[in-house]
């Protein structure tokens, strides 16, 4: 599994994400984070699956929390979400463990356990 993921990210990261990220900012699901490399001081822009519930927004972490940009939000403390045409500035990065992935639509929980996802991102709405 953990050798699929990795060249699942790699693939993800050369083709997926420049393909999602035409349509990320504006489809319901998903969005596009604007976060700050902790060493670099780089912008870079990562599309997600992402989900509001009330004053926050919950983030799929589909590669678990080793991820990067999932580092460079929680040394941050925050970061800029855009999705369905509006963007958000975002804090309190909170990296939460759900084996039941209740929180997520059907749909999504159904893709989330076939990839093995068991932990998403909770951050507030500035």
């Amino acid at each position: 599994m953990r050798f699929r993921k990795r060249w699942l990210a790699k693939f993800n990261i050369a083709v997926t994400n420049r393909l999602t990220g035409l349509f990320a900012g504006w489809l319901p699901g998903f969005g596009i984070l604007t976060h700050v490399g902790r060493k670099s001081g780089k912008v870079y822009r990562t599309p997600i699956n992402v989900f509001r519930i009330s004053n926050r927004f919950i983030i799929a972490l589909t590669y678990s929390s080793n991820s990067e940009w999932v580092k460079n939000v929680l040394a941050a403390g925050g970061c800029e979400l855009k999705t369905r045409g509006k963007k958000y500035r975002l804090f309190a990065p909170t990296v939460v463990h759900d084996s039941t992935r209740r929180r997520f639509p059907i749909p999504a929980r159904l893709v989330l356990r076939l990839v093995g996802a068991e932990e998403y991102m909770e951050l507030s709405i500035h």
